[in-house]
């Protein structure tokens, strides 16, 4: 039976042959659309999610042990992360790419969630890819790359979403900073920033603020898509949609610009909102 994973083009150029990445929220969503990217690309791929189950079925839907392998661990474990890059490095032989997507959102007003929930935000989001980050970066071999996933919630805050928005603005932070450190070492640093996408996470859409509908809705693949382009050009920051992006940056900038467009916009949500209940039957 070919080794070739069942989901990939054959036909796909290898951009990546040789090169290695570690993704985090890999069993599905956003990690396993970015994780069929890489492997079509010629990777090999180390997948890190919570549940083995979910883990060994996307590692045989990417083609098996031959383009990706499963670890099954929370982010949140740091003792976990400190020796996740080692353990990629000892099965794969070296580590290039490291894309930090996991992620978690408890929504409400702040009183409504309770401190362990405002603290998970915080600790999956935040905390894990920063370390996680330190952990990796001495195995990165030169030419290689991080990508960090963060949100357009990051680029503007989002009410009900204050954990959530500060976590992500935190690791737009940082992804900065640590930009031109990497740069020292020849490895590349990126974020890209989605707007609402059409996944699992969303969970009760009931409890999503109407302002986060008001933008338009992408797909897995396109964010993977978006992750791509952020490691083949180099891109330091990729916002998507485009157009949300240059909104998001208008609207943090001149914040009263944000307060007169909030209600339009939240109206706007509410029927996108409204529209894609009814269309999930």
């Amino acid at each position: 039976m070919s080794s070739t994973p069942a989901s990939t083009p054959t036909s796909t150029p290898a951009l990546l042959a040789g090169k290695v990445a570690l993704v985090t929220g890999a069993s599905a969503g956003i990690g396993l659309a970015v994780a069929r990217r890489l492997v079509a690309a010629g990777a090999r791929v180390a997948l890190v999610a919570r549940t083995r189950s979910t883990l060994d079925a996307a590692v045989a839907s990417l083609g098996g042990p031959a383009h990706a392998r499963a670890y099954p661990a929370s982010v949140t474990d740091l003792g976990a992360m400190a020796a996740l890059p080692g353990r990629v490095v000892a099965d794969f032989g070296h580590l290039d790419i490291l894309v930090n997507n996991a992620g978690c959102n408890h929504r409400g007003p702040l009183l409504t969630i309770t401190a362990e929930q405002a603290a998970e935000v915080i600790t999956t989001n935040l905390t894990a890819p920063i370390y996680l980050t330190r952990a990796a970066a001495p195995h990165l071999r030169k030419g290689g790359a991080i990508i960090n996933v963060a949100s357009l919630a990051g680029m503007v805050p989002v009410h009900h979403e204050a954990a959530y928005s500060a976590s992500k603005a935190g690791l737009r932070a940082f992804t900065r900073v640590i930009t031109e450190e990497m740069a020292e070492r020849d490895v590349h640093v990126s974020s890209v920033c989605p707007g609402p996408v059409d996944t699992g996470f969303f969970g009760d859409v009931t409890t999503v603020p109407d302002l986060v509908f008001s933008q338009p809705m992408s797909s897995a693949e396109d964010i993977a898509d978006a992750v791509m382009s952020a490691l083949r050009a180099g891109t330091p920051e990729v916002a998507i949609p485009a157009l949300s992006g240059r909104l998001a940056t208008l609207a943090y900038v001149f914040p009263s610009l944000m307060r007169a467009l909030r209600p339009l916009l939240e109206r706007r949500g509410a029927a996108n909102k409204r529209r894609y209940i009814a269309s999930k039957g």
